[in-house]
């Protein structure tokens, strides 16, 4: 019988967000006997809800509620109700993401250290380094199956869309190609399948190759008896007591009544909208500006990485579906290089998207057509795609704010979203965009475009790290500054974005801090 826990029972660590985050902290816990109670918005998902079908899995699994797009950007226009694609449901995010898994370079720990002040950007070094996470790196990899060393698992074999990106950077004296690494199973791993090259990662893996939470690490916390999760339950409020210490969670059930779940320590992984959106939400006499934000910082230096996606139209067909989402890592680029006219680095990922996307993203205002758009949809069998993840400079001005007047079905003040390019982004995308270009036409491509922006996926700041309390909103444990039974536990403390996907630092940071909290628990300190 599934373990439950009473409301008043404060002896529990309360995780809000059941992704990489959470779901990794709530099973790291689990199996050192510490007890939790997860906190997920969403509704719980079967392996059988999974079907590969791009629109009918982004209106199942997508996180719909309202959010305001805001900023000088496309995306303001194109998707004003759709800053981000994540997922709401247990296993968060983990369900949608396409599986690849890099490590943050050493530099990028220490970018400001590096590069020194730049105008318009906050940068600031992370109070951790390379050589502190590396451990936690190599425990993540083993952990989620990842390709290559740590786990000893061969890389994917190169699908016809690598092929041919590869074959172009070969000709223009790239050298860091590879296949991987990728938290998708080569083999059989961990009770997991081998891929099955169905190509609808970004959908769910229907076969349970790819790592998620759903499948993994949440039911294993759940048959430790040391776990449970509560889907369908929004979070509303922090509350803490005189001394400004955590107490409790105030949260909305799927029918909307209200609960109080007291906890000895909450730790808050909800992504890097809605993390330091409860935050702020949760406002006190003792927190007038919000939960944990003496400095400020809360909601701010928000990061999607700089991106850009990029098609060859080829001779031949490719058949660009066939195969992982993302196929292949180009590295050359991803180097600390002023002399290139930016700062930091970008990687080269070989993308795919399917017929439905491809067109939605051709033309996300709904209103085009003509020979441009119908004659790439013609060629689909023919197209090869990259994508472009850049190093994001964070910038103060760039952060989640709560809208003054617009309320959701909680009652909650509405997050507005807003981003802006640093002309960093702009040097580094433009870069980019001509170097995936030299590719396609080194490859014979007959036609190259760039689709316009779509919603991201790589959401991180907005609750940096910080060593100085003034400069951000937890220390290296995660930690917040303000109040020491409060974490953060999701890529919302990302001090800087690397050029690196996020989702295997994230799981890193998370193994490292169960350690932390354990320890303190141990200590009885939390």
């Amino acid at each position: 019988m599934a373990t439950r826990f009473d409301h008043d029972d404060d002896s529990v660590v309360v995780i809000i967000g059941s992704g990489a985050g959470g779901g990794t902290l709530a099973h790291a816990l689990a199996k050192k006997g510490i007890d939790s109670v997860v906190l997920e918005a969403g509704k719980r998902y079967q392996m059988n809800d999974i079907e590969n079908d791009e629109w009918e899995m982004f209106k199942k699994i997508s996180w719909l509620d309202e959010r305001i797009t805001a900023g000088p950007r496309q995306l303001t226009e194109t998707f004003p109700g759709l800053p981000a694609w994540i997922v709401k449901g247990v296993g968060g995010s983990t369900i949608h993401w396409a599986g690849v898994s890099l490590r943050f370079q050493p530099h990028e720990f220490k970018l400001h250290s590096e590069i020194g002040d730049l105008e318009g950007a906050n940068l600031l070094d992370w109070p951790i380094s390379y050589e502190d996470l590396e451990p936690y790196y190599v425990k993540a990899e083993r952990h989620m199956g990842v390709t290559g060393d740590s786990t000893g698992m061969p890389y994917h074999q190169w699908n016809n869309n690598f092929k041919v990106l590869a074959a172009g950077a070969e000709r223009i004296g790239y050298t860091q190609l590879r296949s991987g690494p990728m938290a998708i199973n080569t083999e059989e791993y961990d009770e997991r399948s081998r891929c099955m090259q169905a190509g609808f990662c970004m959908q769910g893996c229907r076969f349970g190759a790819k790592w998620s939470t759903m499948y993994t690490d949440i039911p294993r916390a759940e048959a430790s008896g040391h776990c449970e999760v509560r889907p369908r339950s929004m979070a509303l409020k922090i509350e803490h007591d005189a001394q400004g210490r955590a107490t409790a969670v105030v949260y909305a059930d799927g029918d909307g009544n209200q609960h109080r779940q007291r906890a000895r320590a909450v730790c808050l992984a909800g992504n890097s909208i809605e993390s330091p959106r409860l935050l702020l939400n949760s406002h006190s006499s003792r927190f007038p500006d919000g939960l944990a934000n003496s400095s400020g910082q809360v909601g701010r230096n928000y990061m999607t990485h700089a991106t850009s996606c990029i098609f060859g139209v080829m001779p031949k067909p490719v058949h660009m579906h066939r195969g992982t989402t993302f196929a292949g890592i180009i590295s050359d680029e991803a180097r600390l290089d002023p002399s290139r006219g930016f700062v930091g680095g970008y990687t080269l990922e070989v993308m795919s998207l399917g017929v439905p996307f491809f067109a939605k993203f051709m033309d996300p205002t709904n209103a085009g057509w003509g020979r441009d758009i119908t004659t790439a949809l013609d060629k689909y069998d023919h197209l090869s795609g990259v994508w472009i993840c850049g190093e994001d400079l964070p910038m103060e001005r760039n952060g989640i704010t709560l809208h003054d007047t617009k309320k959701d079905q909680y009652g909650l003040p509405v997050p507005v979203v807003y981003k802006g390019d640093h002309p960093n982004d702009v040097k580094l995308r433009s870069h980019g965009e001509q170097q995936a270009r030299r590719c396609y036409e080194a490859a014979g491509a007959e036609r190259i475009f760039k689709v316009p922006d779509f919603p991201t996926s790589h959401n991180v700041g907005t609750n940096r790290m910080s060593a100085r309390p003034e400069d951000g909103v937890v220390n290296q444990w995660g930690q917040t500054h303000d109040i020491d039974n409060l974490f953060i536990s999701d890529g919302s403390q990302f001090t800087s974005s690397g050029a690196e996907n996020p989702t295997l630092t994230i799981v890193a940071l998370a193994l490292r801090q169960a350690d932390h909290i354990a320890e303190r628990i141990q200590r009885q300190e939390l």
